[in-house]
Order: structure tokens, then sequence, then C-alpha cells
């Protein structure tokens, strides 16, 4: 997949937003000079479906038998219901924690022990999320191959939370390619382009102002 393609898509339909001043404030408290809400992808079958080819064509070049895709809840779900039904495969999702009624699950959909996954995330952040999603499958006894998302900021925190773990993470578009986009795109500034690599550098620099 053309990632500017991606990019100029999610810039489009505004799934990204890049305020240099005015800064968005992340459910965690982080002040960030970007937002990204890829749910609104949804609504664009054309998006929708260049996204679900490319996280297709992600999965096959794994080159390993897959035997589930496993969407991260909610925003996950849609996506991997593409997939799948692409490939013509079985799926799952997974909860953020087990349900506090009915039968509990925090997996729904029909897993077997010893069945491989990938899982589809649609924005890592700090990772923590898709590793709770990855952590449920294991414990549930299945091969966690790989962790997909359309988009991530690029964070250490990611990093190391996916490390910690022994999983791997792979995205359609990155916050480099972002940046590099809206430069060529005239969207971004010398100085906006160098505020916003500062607070990759560290997410909390400006929540601590």
């Amino acid at each position: 997949m053309d990632n500017k393609r991606l990019i100029r898509d999610l810039l489009e339909i505004g799934a990204v937003k890049v305020q240099t001043e005015d800064f968005f404030t992340w459910t965690s408290g982080i002040k960030s000079p970007i937002y990204c809400d890829n749910r609104l992808t949804m609504s664009y079958p054309e998006i929708r479906s260049t996204i679900a080819g490319a996280f297709v064509e992600k999965i096959e070049s794994l080159n390993k038998e897959v035997d589930v895709i496993a969407g991260c809840a909610t925003a996950g779900i849609p996506h991997a219901a593409w997939i799948a039904e692409r490939m013509n495969l079985p799926m799952v999702y997974v909860r953020s924690s087990a349900k506090k009624h009915g039968k509990g699950n925090q997996i729904e959909g029909q897993l077997q022990k010893g069945q491989r996954a990938v899982v589809i995330e649609d924005l890592i952040s700090t990772g923590k999320s898709s590793v709770e999603t990855a952590d449920a499958l294991h414990n549930a006894g299945v091969e966690v191959l790989d962790v997909f998302s359309i988009f991530t900021y690029g964070l250490r925190e990611a990093d190391q939370t996916f490390s910690k773990k022994g999983y791997t993470y792979q995205s359609l578009a990155s916050y480099e390619d972002l940046l590099a986009q809206m430069v060529e795109d005239e969207h971004l500034t010398f100085e906006q382009k160098e505020l916003l690599e500062k607070w990759r550098m560290d997410p909390h620099i400006f929540t601590k102002a």
C-alpha cells in the first residue's frame, strides 16, 4: 500500500489532526499536538477497503499459517471483520477486561488452544491496550504471531511495552510518514515539524509545562 495515499486519506477525513498551539488532551492526561481517530475510516467504504487490503498483504507477508483474526475492542473490531471476510478466516474480538455479567467473557468468538492469531488494532500509542489483547489470547493458549495497526505514533514506550512481553508489531503508516507527507504537501512549517519531533521524543514534555 502507498503510505502517502493512506496519510493523505487520514488527513482529508480528519482521522489525524495536528494542532501545534492548542494541544489535545489524551485520556491518559498527556498533552499532545496530534490526535488520531481511525474510527472515522469506518464511514468511508473506499478507504476502509484499501486499509483492509493493506492489512491482508502484511498478514500474507508473514508467510505463516494464520488460524484466526483477533480484533481489539472496540476500534479494531470492524477492521478485523473485514480482514477475516477477505481471508475467509474465523474472527474473535478481545475486550479490555472480562464482562461483569453473563459468561464473563473477555474474548468473544470461538478459539481453540494451539491456534495462531494476528491482532488488529486501529492505533498504537503506548502499546498497552494492544499488549493486553495479546496477553488475553496468550492466556487462552493462542500463539500471537504479530500485532497490526493502521497508525503508530512510534513512541519509545510502545517499543518497550512490546519488547518486554516478547510481542512484535507493524503499522500501515507511522508518525515519520505523517510528518514527511505534511512537509511535502506544505502543511507544516519547519518550526511546527520541530515541535512535533520534540514531542515524540518526550510525549510528556507539554504535560509537564
